[in-house]
C-alpha cells in the first residue's frame, strides 16, 4: 500500500491526481487530502439541481465534477479526504474499503458505524459520505470526514434554489452531518486542532497498513497531474456539462 499525502488544497489537482493514480494500474493507494473550500459533484449529477451558484460564487467556493458518481459534497480545510484506489478484486462492491478508516476512528474511541450507503455514521449524525467509480480492472473508493467544517457554508452552498431542473440527473441524499471536533467537545473530551487530529489518523493509518512512511509524487507525477487538471478538471465543459 502506498500512502500518500496531497501537497496541494487545490481541489482540481486532487481530483485530477486521484484519476492519475487511477491509472497507476497494479499500484495500490491511499490517497489522503484537504481542499480549499469547493463543491464537489459526482458524475451524473446536474449542478443546478445540486448547487447555489450564486452563493458559491460570493464566497470564493468552487465547483469542480469529480470521476465517482454519487452525491454532491462540501469540502473546505475542516474535512479531510481519503481514496481507496486499486486494482479491482472481483468481489461485489460493499463498504468493506471503509474497514481501515472505522477501525481507527474507533482506536480514536470515536464510536462510528457503516450506514446503509456505505457512508459513516456518529451518533444518528454522517460524517462521511463515500462514492465510488470502476473501470478497465481498477476501483476507486474515497469519502469526505468531517472534522471541523463549516457547516453553515456547507448547508447554503448544496441548496439549491433550482432543484430537479434536469430530470435524468442522479440527486443527492441530504442527511443530517456533525463535526467530530463538535462530538468531541459534547463529550467534554480533548479537542484536537484539524492539523493535530489529520497526523494522528495517519499515523494510525500507516501502522494499519504497516507501512513505515508516507510515499511521495515525484515532479513527474505532479507534472502529469497538472496536465490533466488543465485539459479537464478546469474546464467548464466537463465541469458544467449537465
Amino acid at each position: 500500500m502506498n500512502i500518500v499525502f496531497s501537497p496541494s488544497t487545490i481541489s482540481s489537482f486532487n481530483l485530477s491526481a486521484e484519476e492519475y493514480l487511477f491509472k497507476k494500474t497494479g499500484e495500490n493507494f491511499l490517497f489522503l487530502y484537504k481542499n480549499d473550500p469547493s463543491v464537489i459533484i459526482g458524475s451524473n449529477q446536474a449542478i443546478m439541481n445540486e448547487v447555489d451558484i450564486d452563493y458559491c460564487i460570493d464566497n470564493n467556493i468552487t465547483i469542480i465534477r469529480r470521476m465517482s458518481g454519487g452525491g454532491a459534497v462540501y469540502h473546505d480545510n475542516g474535512n479531510i479526504n481519503y481514496s481507496f484506489i486499486h486494482d479491482k478484486t472481483g468481489a461485489p462492491l460493499s463498504a468493506q474499503f471503509l474497514e481501515p478508516i472505522i477501525e481507527v476512528l474507533h482506536s480514536m474511541e470515536i464510536p462510528v458505524e457503516v450506514g446503509k450507503r456505505k457512508d459513516i455514521w456518529l451518533e444518528g449524525y454522517k460524517i462521511s459520505g463515500t462514492a465510488s467509480h470502476v473501470s478497465k480492472g481498477r476501483e476507486l473508493h474515497h469519502g469526505t470526514l468531517l472534522y471541523h467544517s463549516d457547516l453553515i457554508k456547507l448547508q447554503n452552498a448544496l441548496s439549491s434554489k433550482q432543484k430537479d431542473i434536469t430530470k435524468k440527473a442522479t440527486a443527492s441524499v441530504p442527511s443530517p452531518v456533525i463535526n467530530i471536533y463538535t462530538y468531541l467537545l459534547n463529550k467534554n473530551r480533548d479537542v484536537p486542532t484539524i492539523s493535530t487530529f489529520l497526523d494522528d489518523l495517519t499515523d494510525r493509518l500507516l501502522c494499519y497498513f504497516n507501512v513505515l512512511e508516507l510515499a511521495t509524487l515525484h515532479d513527474s507525477d505532479i507534472e502529469l497531474i497538472e496536465e490533466l487538471r488543465r485539459s479537464k478538471y478546469t474546464n467548464r465543459e466537463w465541469n458544467y456539462r449537465m
